[in-house]
């Protein structure tokens, strides 16, 4: 096994077919630096910083995490809205070889605290206040209960912790400074968690470093591209699809937006000309109703990336028409895998499928429930494997045995079709995480937080069909005693600290679940219930 994580051959190949290029994110970005010091990288509101500083603030902050003594493979959760130190902090942890543990801003604290402890974080990095919340008694919540949590970084009012600008060195990281080799990991992020919490998912810089620059070849991205990033960052997605990272390897400009709402996006796209962004169904959808009465001039957009969930094609077929510019639909993983329509694909299959991979040696398995290959065109699970495709979850050795295949094939969950053109076509889950928009929720986890209520007797979550986010969150409920109302199992999973997206939309009071033949709770049964009275109640 090669220290990255790939088989020796499978590494080797990798590395004569030029996917892996023994370069890291540090280098990358000296690299740029030293190109093109001056040319505008990162735009937060009125604050624009150039190649050259953000190369120098990377630098000098990672040179006070060496003071602090943070240093190779100590892991860091990063939890930071879209400002310009999210791409600070990560550049400074690369430099380091430490490894950034990328957080939601959604966040709360059962999965902040459970992150650090499954990371055994060193540090975490957080924002004071974000959207009215204050995310230092989150930190203070994880301190408690992760003995390993030594170190406290705040963009903004530190309150009793350390304030972030209080930790960059007045000097840069001095060059002969040891650092990582292309090998190790750069980074971890959080899968969308089919069992309980979410699991970490290894990305070395080799591999993820050819995700962006492919990435940015078929999205065509160049110095005087500009990139909108309007996602939370921290997702796989807008960070490396192309993205923001993407973006800043091909030596153009990101411009962080707050919100995603029209009314902050639409004066970005215009006063910045902005060329190329991405987005989530439900977003979209949002995008398109507005565009169509905006006053502000979105001309400059070239490509509107849509993914995160399925995008229906009526909706799709909006785009051009309304914006004026290409459409790119992007279907993907943290775990690898990235699939996109190309700019000079055929219109039907850019309005009908999720894309075709990106790389030539990303191998694609299609099978059926006994892991049988299906016939041409038909539908089943997608499992996949290639050179930026992990082979595991960081130190997650049963839940590996279930993910992967013997041979390194990953088991995505996803349902799909492939066409003869190579394209994708998504038609489900196999699994019960349910995907509201774009955001994967575990059903188990939700369900957990559920069964500790006094008036929980049993509970299980799944996702009903909708057209506005894909799926929505139904929680069907067997009470102990008196029946809880909605409002009060809402309140109650606030208060267990759970993210908003994940509290149930729907609520079903049953005195009984269906069985499947082999005596496990038929999901499938209670999905087909709940779709049906949504349909009932649309008619009426």
């Amino acid at each position: 096994m090669d220290s990255s994580g790939w088989p020796g051959q499978l590494a080797a190949r990798y590395r004569d077919r030029g996917y892996w290029r023994g370069q890291t994110f540090g280098e990358m970005l000296a690299a740029r630096a030293k190109a093109q010091p001056y040319r505008p990288a990162v735009v937060d509101y009125d604050r624009r910083w150039t190649y050259g500083e953000l190369n120098g603030r990377a630098r000098r902050l990672a040179n006070g995490l060496r003071e602090l003594g943070i240093g190779r493979g100590d892991r860091v959760v990063v939890q930071l809205p879209n400002i310009a130190e999210f791409l600070e902090v990560v550049f400074a942890l690369f430099l380091r070889g430490a490894w950034p543990v990328l957080a939601l801003p959604a966040h709360r604290e059962a999965e902040i605290t459970g992150l650090c402890r499954d990371a055994e974080a060193v540090a975490c990095v957080i924002a004071d206040r974000h959207a009215g919340f204050d995310h230092r008694n989150l930190a203070r919540a994880a301190q408690r209960a992760v003995p390993s949590l030594k170190h406290v970084l705040v963009v903004g009012e530190p309150g009793e912790f350390t304030a972030l600008h209080e930790v960059r060195s007045s000097v840069p990281l001095p060059v002969t400074e040891p650092g990582p080799v292309s090998s190790d990991i750069a980074l971890l992020q959080l899968s969308g968690g089919t069992t309980g919490r979410p699991k970490l998912i290894p990305r070395t810089h080799d591999d993820y470093l050819y995700t962006l620059r492919r990435s940015a070849e078929i999205c065509r991205l160049g110095p005087y591209s500009v990139y909108l990033a309007v996602l939370p960052v921290a997702h796989n997605y807008p960070l490396s699809s192309p993205g923001a990272l993407g973006t800043l390897y091909a030596g153009g400009t990101v411009v962080l937006s707050p919100a995603p709402s029209p009314e902050i996006a639409f004066p970005l796209i215009a006063g910045e000309r902005v060329t190329i962004t991405g987005l989530v169904p439900p977003l979209a959808m949002i995008w398109l109703d507005a565009a169509k009465d905006t006053e502000h001039d979105l001309s400059s957009l070239r490509v509107l990336q849509v993914g995160g969930a399925k995008f229906a094609e009526h909706a799709a077929a909006r785009v051009r028409p309304v914006f004026g510019c290409a459409l790119q639909q992007v279907f993907g993983m943290a775990e690898g895998l990235v699939n996109y329509t190309r700019l000079d694909d055929p219109e039907h299959l850019v309005l009908s499928t999720q894309g075709r991979p990106m790389c030539p040696d990303d191998e694609i398995l299609i099978v059926d429930e006994q892991g049988a290959p299906v016939p041409p065109g038909q539908t089943g699970e997608l499992l996949t494997r290639g050179p930026y495709t992990i082979r595991g979850y960081h130190r997650a050795t049963a839940h590996n045995e279930i993910a992967f295949t013997p041979d390194g094939f990953y088991r995505t969950g996803d349902l799909v079709r492939l066409l003869p053109s190579g394209h994708l076509v998504v038609e489900g889950r196999a699994t019960d995480r349910i995907n509201r928009g774009g955001e994967k929720i575990s059903a188990e986890e939700v369900e957990n937080h559920l069964l500790a209520h006094a008036s929980v007797r049993d509970a299980v979550v799944v996702g009903v069909p909708d057209e506005t986010f894909g799926e929505r969150v139904c929680a069907f409920v067997i009470p102990r005693g008196d029946a809880p109302t909605p409002f009060s199992l809402r309140g109650f999973l606030r208060e267990r600290g759970i993210a908003a997206f994940k509290i149930p939309d729907r609520w079903e009071i049953v005195s009984a679940f269906p069985w499947t033949g082999v005596g496990k709770v038929s999901r499938r049964d209670l999905r087909r219930a709940a779709t049906a009275q949504l349909r009932q109640q649309k008619e009426h």
